[in-house]
Order: C-alpha cells, then structure tokens, then sequence
C-alpha cells in the first residue's frame, strides 16, 4: 500500500515574527521578495512588516491582495513579479492560497505567514480557488508544500477572536474527517493513504481544540497570548493542516463548498462552515449521542455555527439544500470519501436535520 505524509518545510511559530521575515526570506532567496498583503494587515502592520527588509537592504514589492483567489487575481500577481525570487503571502486563509498558487505557476519558492489561526490552509499543497464572485471552483493541487510557514503568535493573539473561533472550526472536522477517509481506505491529497502518524496527529488536533479551546478563545478576546492559545494555533494549523492533508478530507468540506452557492452564506468565515458542515456530516453518519453532544457543546462555549440561521440561511428552501447538496456531491470534490453513498437528497437533508438536532441537545 501507497502512504504518504506531507509537510512544510519548516513550521515556525514564534512571537515578533513579522519583524524579522527578511531573515526568514533569505534562507531561500537573494533576488527580491514579492510580498501579497491582505490590504487591513498592510495598513495596520506595513512598517513592522517592511523594516527588516530596509534594514537588510533587501529588494522587495509589497502587493495588495484583491480579496479573491480566484485565477484572475492569481494571474494578476504572476504578471507583475519580474525579478522577485521568493514569494511572501501574509494574511488569511484566501491571501494564503493565492500566493501558493502564484508561487506555484511562477515556479518560485513560497513563504506563508498566516496573521490569524483562522483555517488549516497555510501548510498544505493545495490552494482553493474561487470564482471573482465567491463561489467555490475547484481545488488546485500543488506539486509541494509551502517553503517556510511563520505563525507570529502575538499577531495572532490580537486578531479579532472570530478567526481563531473559525479555526477551531476548521480543526474540529479534520478528525472526523480522516475518521471515514481511514475507514473508506480513500486517496488522500497526498496521492497516498493515510499513514498512522497522520491519523495521530489528527486526533491529537482533536485533543488539544478539546481541552483548550474554550480558554484560548477568552484569552485571545482580551488580546493575550497563553499556552492555551499556543496549542490551539498549533492545532488549528499544524496539525489540522497536517490532518486533513494527509488523512483525508469527506463530508464536511464538500458541504462547505457546497454551501458557497447560496449567497447568504458569504459573510461566513471557512471554518464556521465546515463547523455546520460537520454537524451534517455528523447526521449522516448517524454518530453516536455521546459525540453529537460533545460537537454541539462546543461549538457553543467557542461561538460556532449549530444552526442554518448561524449561517445565515434561515430561510433556505428545500430546493436551496438540494443545490448545496448538488454542489457537495460534485464528481471532483470529497464527498466520495465517505465510506458510504451520499446523494444530493442525503445532503439537504442532513443540513435540515443538523438544525433541528440542536434544538434537542
């Protein structure tokens, strides 16, 4: 049997990081950097992020990202890289996978500083790409994972608590997830199965949003970072980054990228809907009450979706859960790695059922 484990380069998680990327970048380049910035990271943190670069004397370009991945933005930065050797994305989750895929299609090196804990994009060889409208378009494997991906934990730390929240999201379906891909025996991203440590290390994800979740989100609501919050930006990107790369993602992602086609859930972070994602997947598997309740709890003491309404769905019609559930059940996406047929009907109603499971727990 085909196992794979896959990993960054280097995972580096420390405090001041953004301060000191030039020392970073030069480890893998010497030409210039091409930085892609989330417009509201640039604006508040330009100068912190520039000064190691000026006091270095090393060229660099900061770009602004344009709010989309989508191929068009992608195209946009390939075009304008010139002689920059490295590329340098900083910002969230959709700034991460941009500037993986540039990185990708300009054949550089890539160094990924993520400014929340928001999802468990940032270590893995893949970018999600979305259309110029949101909707979700496919997954775009790379040959690779990042360079270097640098977690500044005191940026983190005072990011609005709602990224660490969708994190934790995020997180929480990366066991449950591999769970059936290791039961269906599934192809993972990696072109391999799953190997024991990748299961590992998803459980470990699971263990550690468990005990310390709950503490990291009130610490982080005041700004501070704690042990607690250390071990949940692990979880939320190392190990869930690691997990679901290497383990496997089914259910809950694939409802994710379905529920992109109803508008009203655009406002919604990533890991707030594979937060509800996982509790439909929840519903077709028909988990034991014992994990429905310890799902649901948890989302509720760290401020995640258990409800269509948190989603902002409220009002989806049965026809509107069957697109989701059209687009969920999509020939290219996860679903398939579940270790049991889901159809479209299976899918709207495991939205609906997940709605009304929470008003009994």
């Amino acid at each position: 049997m085909n196992k794979i484990l896959c990993a960054p380069g280097s995972y580096i998680q420390q405090t001041d990081a953004l301060g000191s990327l030039a020392d970073r970048y030069s480890t893998i380049g010497d030409g210039g950097a091409y930085l892609i910035v989330d417009p509201f990271i640039d604006q508040r943190y330009h100068d912190l992020i520039c000064s190691s670069f000026d006091r270095a004397r090393i060229p660099y370009r900061v770009e602004r990202f344009g709010g989309e991945c989508s191929m068009n933005e992608i195209d946009h930065h390939v075009a304008q890289l010139k002689t920059s050797d490295v590329v340098i994305g900083i910002g969230g989750g959709k700034t991460l996978d941009a500037s993986k895929a540039v990185a990708h299609f300009a054949k550089l090196p890539v160094l990924i500083c993520p400014t929340a804990a928001s999802s468990d994009a940032p270590c893995s060889r893949l970018s999600v790409i979305y259309t110029d409208d949101g909707q979700f378009d496919h997954y775009l494997p790379l040959p690779k994972n990042p360079d270097m991906v640098i977690m500044d934990t005191a940026i983190i730390a005072q990011a609005p608590a709602r990224f660490l929240v969708s994190g934790l999201g995020d997180a929480y379906a990366t066991y449950f997830e591999a769970a059936a891909c290791y039961q269906s025996n599934a192809i993972t991203m990696t072109g391999g199965h799953a190997t024991n440590a990748a299961i590992t290390l998803a459980k470990l994800c699971h263990d550690l949003l468990i005990a310390d979740g709950p503490r990291a989100v009130v610490a982080v609501r005041k700004g501070i970072c704690t042990a607690a919050v250390e071990n949940v930006i692990e979880a939320n990107t190392l190990l869930s980054g690691l997990g679901f790369e290497s383990s496997g993602l089914a259910a809950a992602h694939a409802i994710h990228n379905g529920l992109t086609v109803l508008p009203g859930t655009h406002r919604y972070l990533h890991g707030e809907k594979v937060a509800y994602g996982t509790l439909a997947q929840f519903v077709l598997e028909n988990r034991s009450e014992s994990e429905t309740k310890e799902a649901y709890e948890f989302f509720r003491t760290v401020g995640l979706p258990t409800s269509l309404a948190d989603i902002g769905i409220a009002d989806a019609t049965d026809d509107d859960l069957l697109r989701v559930g059209e687009l969920a059940c999509d020939a290219a996406d996860t679903m398939a790695n579940m270790p049991f047929e889901v159809t479209p009907a299976d899918v709207a109603a495991a939205l609906r059922a997940a709605n009304e499971v929470g008003t009994l727990l």
